[in-house]
């Protein structure tokens, strides 16, 4: 083909691009909402991370926003979801911790504790203003038939795990489209929790612990399925990945992209579910390869042409997990935060938040307005041109995303966490306030002044007085008891009908 010919079926393929879906400056953006699950503070390039590649989300913050104190709705998956979709807090959300239903044979019953019925989720929020709606990855908040289905809380189609149980294993055999199984053939069930007593002589019999269906490669493959079919509407996508909570799964040709050096042992499962040879590659390879997922989304976008009118965001469910082989300390995972998943400290809670909408949101930009997944129902409704609910726990963002109007800001941000040893947490402006041994009753009230100690190794509970007293305040007034996550030292008599 000569020249002239090549620059003409450019200019036909830019034209086609641009006439890909026209231009309205009256229709209400879409909106992509990419949730990593267990993904550290410091676990991207953009944050810090100087050894797990990340170049397309670091190209979403180039392209956005950056938020540097945003914090998830818990510190474990369930209730941060249940957080994100319906604007309240642990205090007041139906979901508060990770409760079960069903088993983890391959005949027991699927999934978690449904959120019911009467909850109101951005999605249904949105698909009632003429959005189409659509969740791709992990679910966790009702299995098979339940009410709490995403079906049944406001999305058209779902593609994924309904059951976070299930979610531990990226070999399923199965994963469910909407009410449909869909079954992975080149899969067989194994157990996602299993141990060594010494390495396989062989690193390719590690092979046992994967098949042939990665199931991330699927629901990616639907969640961008998903953008061409609705290129011509508004759509609400919420991509909730599973990774990178372990087990340690990654296509072998992933792995390999990493050093061999970064791994003298095997990790044999002693810490929960699967063994892997070369376990620092493995998790870095997850990471890459959601990063690898987000920019298929956005080259999807670009595509269509439609990145314009989409704003995407990236966060993760809480921080990094101290289980299954992750080596937190070797990626410097979270960096001087003090905690991992499963507690209350700015490890558990504080993790990545990204913003690109372009035209509207600066390039580039950071911010340390401080937030948390309660606001993000509030700022995609008026970010899409409507009033949020009443009665909500959360903020809109907007005015910090569009650097425009002024920003309110919370008063305080609480959160609790009524398993294991039971926490509860208040911050209040530079200063956060923390039980941590609730379920023995220690209603101690640790206070950190994460200005001066981000590390939150200092407790100046008896510098403050007041503060801890209207923290203490906060902690016994601003919840509602639940009969399904109850909390028996702050219930007391406040124990919801």
């Amino acid at each position: 083909m000569n020249h002239t010919l090549l620059a003409f079926a450019a200019v036909l393929f830019l034209a086609g691009t641009a006439l890909a879906r026209d231009a309205d400056p009256t229709r209400p953006p879409n909106v992509i909402y990419i949730l990593a699950d267990d993904l550290g503070y410091h676990e991207l390039g953009c944050y810090g991370q100087a050894k797990i590649r990340t170049p397309n989300l670091d190209r979403l913050a180039r392209e956005g926003m950056r938020f540097t104190r945003h914090y998830s709705g818990s510190p474990v998956c369930a209730p941060s979801r249940c957080v994100l979709l319906t604007g309240r807090h642990t205090g007041h959300a139906a979901i508060r911790g990770n409760k079960e239903v069903g088993g983890w044979g391959p005949e027991e019953p699927e999934g978690q504790l449904p959120l019911p019925a009467g909850e109101v989720t951005i999605a249904e929020l949105l698909r009632d203003r003429g959005y189409a709606t659509g969740v791709f990855g992990k679910w966790g908040l009702g299995g098979p038939g339940s009410v709490g289905h995403p079906r049944a809380q406001g999305f058209d189609h779902f593609y994924g795990y309904l059951c976070q149980r299930v979610a531990h294993n990226y070999y399923p055999t199965h994963l469910w489209r909407d009410h449909d199984v869909d079954v992975l053939h080149g899969n067989r069930h194994f157990r996602a929790h299993q141990k060594l007593a010494e390495p396989l002589p062989d690193e390719g019999e590690y092979a046992r612990h994967r098949g042939s269906d990665y199931a991330p490669e699927h629901i990616a493959d639907e969640a961008v399925a998903f953008i061409r079919g609705h290129a011509d509407e508004p759509f609400f996508l919420y991509y909730a990945s599973i990774i990178p909570h372990v087990a340690l799964q990654a296509p072998p040709d992933e792995v390999d992209r990493y050093p061999r050096d970064w791994d003298p042992e095997p990790y044999l499962g002693d810490r929960g579910y699967l063994p892997h040879p070369r376990p620092r590659a493995a998790y870095a390879a997850m990471i890459s390869y959601l990063d690898r997922n987000v920019g298929r989304l956005l080259d999807a976008l670009d595509e269509l042409g439609i990145a314009d009118e989409t704003i995407v965001m990236f966060s993760s469910d809480n921080g990094t997990t101290f289980a299954g082989g992750c080596d937190r300390e070797f990626f410097d995972s979270l960096g001087a935060l003090r905690g991992t998943k499963c507690t209350v400290f700015e490890g558990g809670l504080r993790i990545p938040m990204i913003a690109r909408w372009p035209g509207r949101i600066v390039a580039g930009s950071i911010t340390d307005h401080v937030s948390g997944f309660q606001d993000v129902l509030p700022t995609i409704m008026e970010l899409t041109g409507h009033t949020p609910p009443v009665g909500l726990d959360g903020i809109s963002i907007a005015p910090t995303l569009l650097s425009s109007g002024t920003q309110r800001r919370h008063d305080h941000l609480y959160w609790e966490y009524p398993e294991r040893d039971q926490q509860q947490a208040v911050m209040i402006g530079a200063f956060k306030g923390v039980r941590t041994n609730l379920r023995s009753g220690d209603l101690t009230i640790r206070l950190y002044d994460l200005d001066t100690d981000g590390s939150e190794r200092h407790d100046v509970a008896g510098e403050h007085p007041q503060l801890v007293e209207r923290m203490r305040s906060i902690m016994t007034t601003g919840r509602t008891a639940s009969a399904d996550f109850p909390i028996p030292a702050l219930d007391a008599d406040r124990r919801t009908p």
